[in-house]
């Protein structure tokens, strides 16, 4: 059932009505999403969002890190967790928007998740749902059915940026973000930000579970996710990342997601 965005949005704002509001715009991608990349500043909803990526890549930012939904990944945003979003690529997708109160036994955390066809096809009937107050008993039961599937779905932290606390970390990790060309090694960072390279080692393992080389490792994937997905040539991300050709880049991206970056973005949901 087609519905207008404005229409939508009013439903994303609110407590009550409907509990499950669902959408769904794959190979649809509209007018506003066409452009190479678009960002929307930092904000919440009332509503917790389940949303899969059918084409083009979205980097989620909040206080605790970063996420990328690829094509074929789908991302959990608990209600009024604030965010920032970053659409590269043509985009489109399906998901739904879910009232706090049936939220209890969703993950309390951003994160992203693998898929199934039994989830695609739950919200795919959801969105030709009237939005009633109420549903009747067939519709409550098929969403109990996607809810458990969410909940159980297998997470995917390899498309996850931990952000640390500490004030010295963080000025190393936005010099990376910013710089992620920048091939200086663990102690000229320590030396940089006024540590020894064996307190910068300790703590970026307790306030982001990583180690320096994998945290920089998945920033640079992450730009490099962005990048493929607005069409940057590969040789280019792979000189743009530091890397020291393009066959190591291409080694790395293949160890991380079981595949090169050009066929990463044609891959579909098993």
């Amino acid at each position: 059932m087609t519905r207008s965005k404005a229409e939508l949005y009013e439903y994303i704002e609110q407590a009550g009505g409907p509990p499950i509001v669902a959408h769904w715009s794959e190979g649809e991608a509209t007018s506003e999403y066409r452009q190479d990349t678009h960002t929307y500043d930092w904000h919440s909803h009332v509503r917790g969002q389940f949303w899969c990526t059918e084409s083009g890549l979205v980097h989620i930012h909040t206080a605790r890190g970063s996420w990328l939904l690829p094509p074929h990944r789908a991302g959990w945003m608990p209600p009024g967790e604030m965010h920032k979003v970053t659409l590269s690529g043509v985009l489109s997708g399906w998901g739904v928007f879910l009232t706090p109160e049936i939220c209890h036994c969703l993950p309390d955390h951003p994160c992203v998740i693998g898929i199934t066809p039994l989830m695609r096809e739950l919200v795919r009937r959801a969105s030709l749902w009237t939005w009633n107050t109420e549903l009747d008993d067939r519709q409550d039961r098929l969403m109990t059915v996607l809810l458990d599937e969410i909940s159980n779905a297998a997470h995917e932290p390899v498309l996850h940026l931990p952000m640390p606390d500490d004030r010295r970390l963080l000025r190393i990790v936005h010099a990376v973000i910013e710089q992620p060309q920048d091939n200086r090694s663990l102690e000229e960072w320590a030396a940089w930000a006024g540590l020894s390279p064996r307190t910068l080692s300790r703590l970026f393992r307790v306030e982001t579970a990583l180690s320096f080389a994998q945290w920089r490792q998945q920033a640079r994937l992450t730009k490099g996710l962005e990048q493929l997905a607005d069409g940057v040539p590969v040789a280019t991300v792979a000189d743009g990342l530091g890397y020291a050709s393009t066959s190591a880049f291409i080694a790395m991206f293949r160890k991380s997601f079981g595949r090169p970056p050009a066929q990463y973005f044609g891959q579909r949901a098993a």
